[in-house]
């Protein structure tokens, strides 16, 4: 077969055909590492993959929740006795719910005008009441400097009268510390059908009423002390009750669903969610303002402010189910004897390159083919044309046509004149020798030396058996 020319090289290439070779190496070196390697392998997919990740389930993450809470205690503030629907807002019973331990009152407000409160509006003239932003925190200003009291002067507010003062020191409910909640949760699954609730399910003999969570004792009761959730979440009640701040409730239900219903049950965790990461935190607590409004006798409207202080509280519910399925298994475990064909790519980059006989490695490990079959197995154009092989028997020559094209010419094979094929062995003729003066006889025609890879040699005759040996 001629070579290839140069413009078609490329499409030569596009269907050229790669396979694999397998060499066996005997080296303790390298046999340690593949083995090494594939062992690492295998037990990183049986230990994590499939037992810690138990990725041979199908897991449904979409969880659907449904949370009621409810809040219960009693507690003194300024002299009055408050109970639920004094302190908790909004009543609904949701999952985000703030329970107000310190409130600053601004009583019998009214429209009108009035002297600011705030420092930063303090006035000698009206000339320092002009120029300013026009609204202030209570109100609009009139460009009027007005008596505050007997010694000081402000600036004058159009809106609610008086304005509020919020820097005055005011007590804490700390006896919320002991105020209990109750969470009702029920979720569901809806890839498996599965739902379950966080109560105990009928009959079961525990008392709901009785209990108090705690994170080793009774790590499954519903009904949650205020103080403690405030403890586990790493904060300090009475600081958090006098600033405000806001706290996360997680339950968590992670279902392993391979196993029975019981067994599916919920996880507690408490943490502080407003951001406390940078120091000092703008803005730092959590508050919040509103009003009641009312009319007196003489028909005017009126309003009491509050700024309410307090803890908000938002339950997260968060999980997933798994169960076992066919196609994860089937995926994941094609996935680990894929992966054990790493060791065999790390050992061909040791052995192609740092230990010794690197060079005689890649000769035996890349061959390229780019002749016939028989070219590859030893055997030249003559022996592949005749199917001379090792077991055949036969010979041939190869004789050389005009042109340059080489024809192999088939002998008869051994034996067979002694066969009664009714042929007859003619006497070889004797050597001519040639008369003085007259030309030599032309030489022999061209013939296939033994072992040919393609080309034959001239003025001898092939005694090629057709014997190859493969492997390594």
């Amino acid at each position: 077969m001629p070579p290839p020319r140069p413009g078609t090289r490329w499409v030569t290439d596009f269907f050229s055909y790669e396979t694999t070779k397998s060499v066996v190496v005997k080296s303790w070196v390298v046999g340690a590492v593949n083995r090494g390697v594939q062992l690492l392998i295998l037990a990183y997919f049986i230990g994590w993959v499939f037992l810690h990740e138990k990725a041979y389930q199908v897991r449904d993450t979409v969880i659907e929740s449904s949370v009621v809470t409810k809040v219960k205690g009693i507690g003194r503030y300024a002299g009055r006795v408050l109970d639920t629907a004094d302190y908790v807002t909004p009543h609904q019973g949701t999952s985000v719910f703030v329970v107000v331990t310190k409130q600053i009152l601004t009583e019998n407000q009214a429209q009108g005008v009035c002297p600011e409160s705030e420092a930063k509006y303090h006035c000698t003239a009206d000339r320092d009441c002009q120029g300013k932003s026009p609204t202030t925190g209570s109100g609009v200003l009139t460009g009027r400097c007005i008596p505050y009291n007997g010694t000081l002067r402000t600036c004058e507010i159009q809106g609610w009268c008086p304005p509020e003062v919020d820097t005055v020191d005011v007590p804490v409910m700390l006896e919320a510390e002991n105020f209990t909640l109750f969470i009702k949760n029920s979720i569901r699954f809806p890839l498996f059908g599965f739902e379950k609730a966080n109560l105990p399910p009928p009959g079961s003999g525990g008392e709901l009423g009785r209990c108090r969570f705690h994170p080793e004792r009774q790590p499954l009761c519903p009904i949650l002390r205020l103080g403690d959730v405030v403890r586990l979440a790493g904060q300090d009640f009475p600081t958090l009750a006098a600033t405000g701040g806001v706290l996360g409730i997680k339950i968590g239900w992670v279902c392993d669903l391979d196993h029975a219903w019981e067994h599916c049950l919920p996880h507690y965790s408490f943490t502080r969610l407003d951001g406390l990461a940078r120091s000092p935190a703008p803005a730092p607590g959590y508050n919040f303002r509103h009003a009641r409004y009312y009319r007196w006798p003489d028909g005017t409207e009126r309003r009491t402010l509050t700024k309410a202080f307090g803890i908000r509280f938002d339950v997260l519910v968060y999980g997933n189910a798994g169960k076992f399925g066919i196609v994860p298994t089937l995926i994941n475990t094609v996935a680990a004897f894929t992966s054990i064909g790493v060791g065999t790519v790390l050992c061909d980059i040791i052995l192609l390159n740092f230990l010794k006989g690197a060079e005689y490695y890649k000769a035996r490990k890349f061959e390229e083919v780019s002749r016939g079959a028989g070219a590859a197995m030893g055997l030249g154009p003559c022996q592949r044309h005749l199917g001379v092989g090792a077991e055949s028997g036969h010979t041939g020559r190869c004789v050389e046509l005009a042109g340059g094209d080489v024809q192999a010419v088939p002998l008869s094979p051994p034996g067979a004149l002694a066969m009664g094929q009714g042929l007859t062995q003619r006497p070889s003729p004797a050597p001519q020798v040639p008369e003085a003066g007259v030309p030599a006889p032309p030489a022999s025609p061209m013939v296939c030396p033994p072992g040919a890879l393609g080309g034959c040699s001239r003025d001898k005759q092939s005694t090629d058996s057709g014997t190859f040996s493969l492997g390594l």
